[in-house]
Order: structure tokens, then C-alpha cells, then sequence
């Protein structure tokens, strides 16, 4: 009889790491393989194929870390953007405070099923175009 395959270790843990950083005042920060299937983030923001992402309570919205992908908003350089990352592209979760947290070190397999219909239904969105091109788009707040 054939062992039944059980569900992934990383989506917990990576719940689990983000309330600790939370509840103890620290900045949770994702590791992701920017190039794994499915993974739309801002792709200006990618070095050496890998991009850090700041998931606190503060700098983001809408985080839903109970169903796959993980997504949520997020500004970058100003321009919001919708951010969607499968768990199994995160190679690790930390505090920046301290760097602790889990290493994964390496992606997980991807589900050519569920990255063949992401890649079909979820089109790489477009950045925004500036409201006044050559302009930079800041004021004054006081």
C-alpha cells in the first residue's frame, strides 16, 4: 500500500513565525524565489532572483496567510501593488530585528497542475503609469 502523501510543513510554519514576530514586537520579513510559478511580485524590486518582503501588520494589507498562495497589498516606491506568493517559494521567514525565524534553504517542488492554471488565470499585472509623466508625484505633508 502506497504512503499518502501529507500536506506541507511550510505554510504552518510560516504562520506560526509571523505571529511570534508579531506578538513580540518584531518585523516579519518573507525570503521569496521570485522566479517560482506563480509568484507575482514587483519585478524591479528582484535581485538575484530572490526578493524580501516586509509582511508586518504595518507595511502591508489584506495578508491571508490561511490559503494558498499567500497574498496581500503592499506600496512599493509608492505604487500599490497586489502581491502573491505560493508557500512554496518562500525560502524563509525571519525577524529583521534579530534574523531569527526558519530557513527553508530551498523551494519546494511546484504542483505543475495548480502552477499551470495560476500561470493561466493570474496575468503578470502592469506596473501603474504616473498620473504626470517626468514628474515625481510628491508633496509636502506637515
Amino acid at each position: 500500500m502506497p504512503k499518502a502523501m501529507s500536506k506541507s510543513r511550510r505554510p504552518y510554519l510560516i504562520r506560526a513565525i509571523h505571529e511570534w514576530a508579531c506578538d513580540n514586537g518584531h518585523t516579519p520579513h518573507l525570503l521569496v524565489a521570485a522566479d517560482y510559478p506563480g509568484v507575482i511580485v514587483p519585478r524591479e524590486y528582484v535581485q538575484d532572483g530572490r526578493i524580501t518582503l516586509n509582511v508586518s501588520p504595518m507595511a502591508i494589507q489584506g495578508l491571508n496567510l490561511e490559503s494558498e498562495p499567500i497574498w496581500f497589498s503592499a506600496r512599493f516606491g509608492g505604487r500599490p501593488f497586489e502581491v502573491q506568493v505560493p508557500t512554496g517559494a518562500v525560502l524563509a521567514i525571519f525577524a529583521r530585528e534579530n534574523g531569527e525565524g526558519v530557513i527553508f534553504g530551498e523551494t519546494e517542488p511546484a504542483d505543475p497542475k495548480t502552477a499551470a492554471s495560476s500561470a493561466e488565470t493570474t496575468p503578470e499585472p502592469e506596473p501603474p503609469k504616473p498620473t504626470r509623466p517626468g514628474r515625481p508625484n510628491l508633496r509636502v505633508v506637515k
